[in-house]
């Protein structure tokens, strides 16, 4: 039997121009404004036909548009060119995307890897964000991130498991090295 060996990357969206419209509301820190949750109608399926249309024969796993987070599974021959692939979109795949730039952030042999820095991430931006604003401007935060306990730390941060249906623990145990 022959065990067919992928690559997983962990996606950022990021969005270095701020909308007129944003930026005359009210103060949110960099880190937010860059990391802006992302376009509800980007779904995995536009995710997915927008990226087909550069490369062919990859799939995304998860996506969160709340983090602008997603990861794909690519086979480990082809990962390299989906990788050039997402540095040259430059604009959410829906209709009137916005400007954005594609960055990988964690090529893994394993899922769980992928998915265990994705959780990281998350709780180091939202440790920045409040650092930045300070103690008394959790409710911003709060909103945006739609934590409706305003007592609530860090630590509280609910920890979200993405799991691959299909993988078992024979794929869990690739090794990173390209041999």
């Amino acid at each position: 039997m022959v065990r067919l060996k992928n690559r997983y990357l962990l996606v950022n969206i990021l969005y270095p121009e701020l909308e007129e419209t944003q930026q005359s509301k009210a103060k949110v820190p960099d880190v937010v404004a860059i990391n802006q949750p992302t376009t509800n109608a980007l779904t995995p399926h536009t995710l997915l036909k927008g990226i087909r249309s550069q490369i062919s024969e990859l799939f995304v796993k998860y996506l969160s548009p709340a983090t602008s987070t997603f990861i794909l599974r690519v086979s480990r021959a082809h990962y390299r060119i989906v990788w050039a692939a997402l540095s040259f979109m430059n604009a959410v795949p829906v209709k009137n995307g916005k400007k954005c730039v594609f960055r990988v952030v964690r090529v893994s042999g394993t899922i769980r890897k992928v998915e265990e820095e994705a959780i990281r991430r998350a709780k180091e931006m939202i440790v920045k964000a409040r650092r930045e604003l300070g103690e008394h401007s959790d409710s911003t935060l709060d909103n945006i991130f739609g934590n409706g306990d305003k007592g609530a730390g860090v630590d509280s941060t609910k920890d979200i498991l993405m799991v691959d249906g299909s993988d078992n623990e024979e794929e869990m145990e690739i090794e990173d090295d390209d041999g």
